[in-house]
């Protein structure tokens, strides 16, 4: 069966008309013949939005039973029912809602996929701020957490996808007009939610998210229909990195390019040999990689054997319209033998503009420095049989002339040669091919003993000879440079992938790396160094030590044996005396990326640390906002209960009957401890904060620890508690007072929240024995009320977490986090769980006491005491 195609109305905004565009979508498909039916439509009380459904098919909705709140009912969309009717087009509004309980599929999207999958096309809608990846940047940028989400990949899957947008002006008029929300809200979500700069934030949010999804879909389509020219559709500039002195230049040059056009994009790439032998300096591409990234652009790292064709490989692979490359640094005889890369990228680019940037070291030409290949008792062998194999040889040959002729005498020659090439290099043999050649021209080649050839012939053998000994002796030069090359740099690959997996494995990343580097390289210490500040009065720098290692740390990066620059204010200092080695040239290379990476590392930690600190005062911020509404709120409300009560019995007290006077009383009395529990809360909030609270923990008997927290009960609300307590469980390591108090938190939380939905069933108090090898304790105290979902039950034990449920005036919102604070402070912990048949169960759970296990009671004895609190 064919699936079907999903449409998806992208709105950037809740109130923008996105299922009015999608009802008119399927008006004007009904009105070209198609089967349009309407599965399901939120209206929200909207008249312009009922209005739109005039005319079209609406198949009628599932009612499913609340299961924690008997007699409620909800309506959802009825897949089976749609499935029935088998429609060719449905219309499905608000993509990311999530479904009842009972219900076939656990979200609405879940259920638009069996749709497709039966071969219905499906139009539907959804708004920015339910895609899953926004949902962080939304709840920042707008304070709101969006609880309902859709995977990305569900809506860039469609088939089309259409953005619903509206100017921030235009939307809050249509607020104000009372078009989007009833009157009493209107003012309310015009302060918070609609603010001008949130619903800004949230149209970009929509238009980059959909402008990639249309980039993705421009791409697949150029790769489907094999076009491999770029489509200048969006302004992609690619700067061409090598590490070398330009880089940085290149870079500032490729981002004023790209800031010409709005939307443009910054690509910054580095080819790689695919021999791996050859490359730039690792802390030179770093700093580089830093600067494109700080510019607003991506860093790109590709192998191949040509740079220029693997430039243009890329730049046609990511679309993009322009190449950066730099003048090049290789002197004028050198781009005359031979076009550079630069020309080369010129030559092949078609359609991409190619940008040449000169810059200081351009046309003053390079050459890389090359040390010998061999080591030195290799070349001093080499030039040993240079100057000796032929004379023997000679000899050896002239004593038995009458046994041989010229052509094999060469032969033996050349052989020569490569011997001597593959013991000491190419100086070696070529001295012993012109020395063969002479020799051999001397005494075997007519006529004898002059170096005059009488034959071209034997002219043309010996040049031979020496021609292909020097040959062979390039060859083999080259071939062992290329060895050791890749040798050392396999090794430097290894230990630099060790150093990178200390520190991915280490729990602080910069002395782990310095402690792999003392290991690997048998130094004696190594300290990463941070200029502070100039000393008063002298002309030296002040360093301070950030992380050390092995010695103690030099004061400066020229007490050291060997400092490597990270940047102008970070440097790593080594000391390899003592315990350690001299480093070589090939040593300084791995330790100049090590430095590098230390640089990234340190700033990566401190940006981790300047983000907990604004975690920190972000939460600091929230807990000061919410105590100042719940000071301004719910202790203003007691507040004015006991002022209005003290008001009336002074002024009427005379004239007020027993019964009257005796409510009033009451009332300052209910009021009064309705201040003192919120105050204690307060009180205990700010102390667990603080870290202010000092367990004294000693075994502790809970069937006398649980009642005692249940004393403070009113007894109308003791008559709700159902306790069940053991006496005979193992004593716990607790402090008996703030697990009383946790207790009592828990205890009154469900009273509140709980018994009001379900006055018949009361709130259970029970423990028992966890058999899990540690012998812990638990506590459950049970209840029957609405219950929590699973995604807010962490969020429960937040302070100031009412979750929407509190009744206005009834607690701030830190029963649970107050008695999470002090039953961890106790050494337990606490956890909510679902009650089964609906309602919420906490879990405290108490380690044991130390001693033996109280004997089992068997099946026949032992049965826990019950008792109903009265």
């Amino acid at each position: 069966m064919k699936r079907g195609r999903l449409r998806v109305y992208l709105g950037a905004a809740p109130g923008v008309g996105k299922t009015v565009a999608m009802l008119g979508e399927g008006r004007r498909r009904a009105e070209r013949g198609q089967d349009v039916v309407v599965a399901v439509v939120e209206t929200h009380g909207r008249a312009h939005t009922a209005a739109a459904l005039d005319g079209l098919e609406v198949v009628p909705r599932q009612r499913l039973a609340h299961p924690a709140s008997p007699g409620t009912v909800l309506e959802e969309m009825d897949v089976d029912a749609v499935l029935a009717r088998s429609p060719s087009h449905a219309l499905v509004d608000e993509l990311a809602h999530t479904n009842a309980p009972g219900s076939r599929n656990a979200k609405r999207w879940q259920d638009v996929e069996e749709l497709l999958a039966a071969g219905v096309d499906v139009t539907t809608t959804v708004n920015v701020q339910h895609l899953e990846s926004l949902n962080d940047v939304v709840a920042q940028i707008t304070g709101v957490r969006q609880r309902e989400t859709v995977p990305d990949d569900v809506v860039r899957a469609a088939d089309a996808i259409e953005l619903v947008d509206m100017s921030p002006q235009a939307l809050r008029r249509r607020l104000a007009h009372g078009n989007v929300y009833a009157a009493e809200r209107v003012d309310a979500a015009l302060a918070n939610y609609f603010r001008v700069g949130n619903l800004t934030a949230l149209r970009e949010l929509a238009l980059l998210w959909t402008a990639d999804r249309v980039d993705a879909a421009l791409a697949s389509y150029r790769a489907e229909q094999g076009i491999a020219e770029p489509w200048g559709a969006r302004e992609r500039v690619v700067v061409a990195l090598t590490g070398g002195p330009e880089g940085d230049a290149l870079v500032r040059r490729a981002a004023r390019i790209t800031q010409r056009a709005a939307g443009g994009e910054l690509l910054a790439l580095h080819v790689s040999r695919s021999d791996g032998l050859t490359g730039a300096a690792p802390d030179a591409l770093a700093r580089q990689r830093l600067l494109a990234e700080s510019l607003g652009g991506s860093w790109h790292s590709v192998v191949g054997e040509d740079v220029a064709t693997a430039i243009l490989d890329f730049a046609r692979g990511v679309n993009a319209t322009h190449v950066v490359v730099g003048a090049s640094r290789r002197s004028r005889l050198a781009a005359a033998l031979a076009p550079g890369v630069g020309q080369r990228v010129i030559d092949g680019s078609g359609d991409i503009d190619v940008h040449v940037v000169t810059h200081a070291a351009a046309r003053q030409g390079h050459r890389a420095r090359r040390g010998p290949a061999l080591p030195v008792r290799r070349r001093l062998a080499g030039w040993g049989l240079a100057l000796v194999a032929p004379l023997a040889l000679t000899a050896l040959l002239h004593l038995t002339r009458a046994r041989h002729e010229l052509p094999s005498e060469l032969l033996l020659f050349l052989a020569l040669v490569v011997g001597v090439a593959l013991v000491g290099g190419m100086r070696p043999a070529v001295l012993a091919a012109v020395l063969s050649g002479l020799l051999a021209n001397w005494y075997f080649t007519p006529p004898y003993g002059t170096l005059a050839i009488s034959s071209p012939a034997n002219a043309v053998a010996l040049f031979v000879l020496v021609s292909v000994g020097a040959a062979v002796a390039a060859v083999v030069d080259s071939a062992a440079r290329r060895a050791r090359e890749a040798a050392r740099a396999r090794a430097e690959a290894d230990v630099l992938a060790t150093l990178a997996g200390s520190v991915l494995r280490g729990a602080e990343a910069v002395p782990a790396l310095l402690e792999r580097l003392v290991e690997t390289f048998g130094l004696a210490g190594a300290a990463l160094l941070e200029r502070t500040q100039d000393a008063p009065g002298t002309a030296h720098d002040v360093w301070r030590v950030v992380a050390s290692q092995g010695c103690p740390p030099p004061s400066s990066p020229e007490a050291a044996d060997a400092a490597l620059p990270v940047d102008e204010h970070l440097s790593i200092a080594v000391t390899s005396d003592g315990a350690g080695r001299p480093l070589s040239a090939s040593d300084l290379r791995v330790l100049t990326a090590v430095a590098a990476q230390a640089g990234s590392l340190l700033e990566r930690d401190r940006l981790r640390e300047t983000a907990r600190a604004a975690r920190r005062e972000e939460e600091r911020t929230a807990t000061r906002t919410a105590l100042l509404a719940a000071v301004s709120h719910d202790l203003r409300t007691p507040l004015a209960s006991v002022k209005a009560s003290a008001s009336t019995l002074r002024a009427l007290g005379a004239e007020l009957d027993d019964d009257d006077r005796e409510v009033l009383l009451a009332d300052v009395e209910a009021s009064a401890d309705r201040l003192q529990a919120l105050v204690d809360n307060l009180l205990d909030m700010s102390r667990l904060d603080a870290g202010a609270v000092r367990a004294r923990r000693e075994a502790v008997a809970l069937d006398e620890v649980v009642p005692r927290a249940l004393a403070g009960l009113t007894p109308e609300q003791a008559r709700s508690v159902v306790l069940d307590v053991p006496e005979d469980l193992p004593l716990v390591d607790a402090d008996a007072g703030l697990l009383e108090r946790a207790l009592g938190n828990v205890v009154e939380n469900a009273l509140r929240h709980a018994v009001p939905h379900a006055p018949d069933s009361p709130v259970e108090v029970t423990a028992g024995v966890v058999d899990d090898g540690g012998r812990r304790v638990v506590v459950r105290v049970v209840d029957r009320g609405p219950g929590i979902p699973d995604d807010r039950k962490a969020a429960a034990f937040s302070a100031f977490q009412r979750l929407g449920d509190a009744p206005a005036g009834q607690g701030v919102g830190l029963g649970l986090a107050v008695a999470r604070g002090l039953v961890q402070a106790s050494g337990g912990t606490v956890e909510a769980d679902d009650t089964p048949g609906g309602g919420l169960t906490v879990v405290f759970s108490l380690p044991a006491a130390a001693g033996p296990a109280p004997p089992d009671p068997g099946p026949s004895g032992g049965q826990p005491s019950e008792r109903l609190l009265a």
